[in-house]
């Protein structure tokens, strides 16, 4: 159940990571692409926000702190 939810956040990042380059990190390419199509938010410029060091790229660390800012957006929404 959870660590299912949790492997499938890592296949998700790594299945857009590398298409540009390094695998390691998502470009501003990969991660619009990512949002296009594994987010029901539809295309947000979430870059700047998820790009805690302003390198142009998104590592694995900002990923999953968006992710839990996100949980928390659920979380709220679900409630009402």
């Amino acid at each position: 159940p959870l660590d299912l939810a949790i492997s499938l956040l890592v296949v998700i990042c790594h299945k857009y990571s590398g298409l540009d380059g390094d695998e390691n990190t998502l470009s501003k390419k990969e991660l619009k692409e990512l949002v296009q199509k594994e987010l029901t938010l539809g295309e947000m410029k979430l870059m700047d926000e998820m790009d805690q060091n302003k390198d142009q790229v998104v590592n694995f660390q900002e990923y999953v702190t968006f992710l839990g800012a996100l949980a928390i957006i659920y979380n709220e929404l679900l409630r009402d």
